[in-house]
């Protein structure tokens, strides 16, 4: 199963206050177990929201709107995924984790669609466009 783990925003990740040394070092510590044990796929963090956009769609229409964005705590700072046997062990994992703010913080974890959540005709068909999308990326 894969979960997303998304590191929910503070006021200082919105301010773009830059983690401590020692967090980074926890964090790389962290991340090391995760890629030992075969749980991390990928992860990073992402810069303020200020820096960021949304693109609102109704029917036809796009709109773009530039951030910052409201609600700080609704926000997302960072993120990972991980691939577990179940959603236990993700709390598990994420028990682990160092605080990832200075201040009081919270991690969500999500689990990703898979395509057998699909049914068997889905799930055919997306492990073929899966395969396709890799292969072509494998080119460049």
């Amino acid at each position: 199963m894969r979960v997303m783990v998304m590191v929910k925003a503070t006021e200082d990740s919105e301010a773009g206050v830059m983690p401590s040394m020692e967090l980074l070092e926890a964090m790389g510590k962290f991340n090391e177990e995760l890629a030992a044990a075969g749980v991390i796929l990928t992860g990073d963090g992402l810069k303020p929201s200020s820096q960021g956009k949304r693109i609102a769609f109704d029917g036809p229409d796009r709109t773009v709107i530039d951030g910052p964005f409201a609600e700080t705590r609704e926000l997302v700072a960072g993120f990972w995924l991980w691939e577990v046997k179940d959603l236990a062990e993700a709390v598990e994992w994420a028990k682990r984790c160092p605080n990832p703010m200075p201040g009081p913080s919270e991690l969500e974890i999500r689990p990703l669609y898979e395509a057998a959540d699909f049914g068997p005709e889905m799930e055919e068909a997306m492990a073929a466009e899966m395969d396709r999308v890799h292969a072509g990326s494998a080119k460049t």
